[in-house]
C-alpha cells in the first residue's frame, strides 16, 4: 500500500493507526469479527489478542475506512464488552490483507 499524506479538510489519504482495545475482548470472537469488519472497509494491517487480556489491531488504508473501523471497534462484536479504545499512529508495512496474527 502507498501511503498518502492524509488532508485533515477533506478527510482524504492513507493513514496507519495502532489500536488497543481494552474490556472482555478476549474469547468473544472479536479477531475473527476485526478481520471480517476491516475486509469488508478495503483495510489492510492485522489483529492479535495480547497476553495482558487486550486485543491490538493495526488498520491501514484511507481515512475514513480507518476512522470507521476505529468507531466500531468501540462496540466490538455481540459478546464483546469494550471499555477503551486506546488510538495510536501506526507504522504502515505494505500489508496487502488483514490478517489475523498468534498472540503477543
Amino acid at each position: 500500500m502507498t501511503t498518502t499524506e492524509p488532508d485533515p479538510q477533506t478527510g482524504t489519504g492513507n493513514i496507519s493507526v495502532l489500536a488497543r482495545i481494552e474490556g472482555r475482548v478476549q474469547g468473544v470472537w472479536y479477531r475473527a469479527w476485526t478481520v471480517e469488519e476491516a475486509r469488508k472497509r478495503d483495510l489492510t494491517g492485522w489483529v492479535r489478542n495480547r497476553t495482558d487480556g487486550t486485543v491490538e489491531a493495526l488498520f491501514c488504508g484511507p481515512v475514513a475506512g480507518v476512522q470507521s473501523m476505529i468507531a466500531a471497534c468501540h462496540d466490538g462484536p455481540t459478546h464483546a464488552n469494550v471499555t477503551r479504545v486506546h488510538e495510536e499512529p501506526g507504522l504502515e508495512d505494505g500489508f496487502t490483507t488483514f490478517e489475523k496474527r498468534p498472540t503477543a
